[in-house]
């Protein structure tokens, strides 16, 4: 493995900004390779799962399930897979159980685990745990207060085309696309495990 300490950062002292119900920022001094200090803010976050529900169509096609939400940082209405927040001390294969019924109403009967991303590495402790799910099955949403989004299914191509035209700019789900697309095409495989 390469010696990376010619670009490691030290943290000198670290200094709370906010401490609201969801985020956490601070703004460290930290001590450069080059002896030079610089000032680093970021965003503590506990962390998220993303599910990639695969729904196959009667005729031999596949669907996934997706949801459309408005995202008040960026004012307008995404195109997302489903996903969430990590509780405290809460399992990842648990919360991306939890969140696939909670938002779309699907239960699954297998999973697989397909890695991590991190979404957003200049600015946050953000990552995100990419799960496929498949046997679905329809029950009834619970989402929690104050959520309002609408869940459909769009084919792997639909996807593709809406990130071509924009439309699609979320960089999870454009991250999950990418695992879509290599899964399906026997580039990757998956380790699937029936649901707990």
């Amino acid at each position: 493995m390469a010696d990376d300490r010619h670009l490691i950062e030290v943290r000198e002292s670290s200094t709370e900004l906010l401490k609201g119900k969801f985020l956490h920022a601070f703004r460290d001094i930290v001590r450069l390779p080059d002896g030079s200090s610089a000032v680093r803010e970021y965003v503590k976050h506990p962390g998220a799962v993303m599910i990639i529900p695969l729904l196959p169509q009667a005729d031999g096609s596949l669907r996934v399930v997706i949801e459309r939400q408005y995202r008040y940082p960026v004012q307008q209405v995404m195109i997302e897979f489903p996903a969430g927040k990590l509780d405290p001390g809460e399992d990842v294969l648990a919360c991306a159980q939890r969140e696939l019924h909670e938002e779309t109403g699907y239960r699954a009967a297998e999973w697989a685990r397909a890695g991590l991303l991190h979404p957003v590495i200049s600015y946050s402790t953000e990552f995100i745990e990419v799960w496929f799910a498949r046997g679905l099955t329809a029950g009834e949403r619970q989402l929690d207060a104050g959520e309002f989004l609408d869940v459909t299914t769009a084919t792997p191509a639909e996807l593709l085309q809406w990130s071509r035209e924009g439309q699609l700019t979320d960089a999870k789900t454009l991250t999950g696309l990418l695992w879509l697309q290599n899964v399906l095409s026997g580039a990757w495989s998956l380790d699937w495990k029936p649901a707990a």
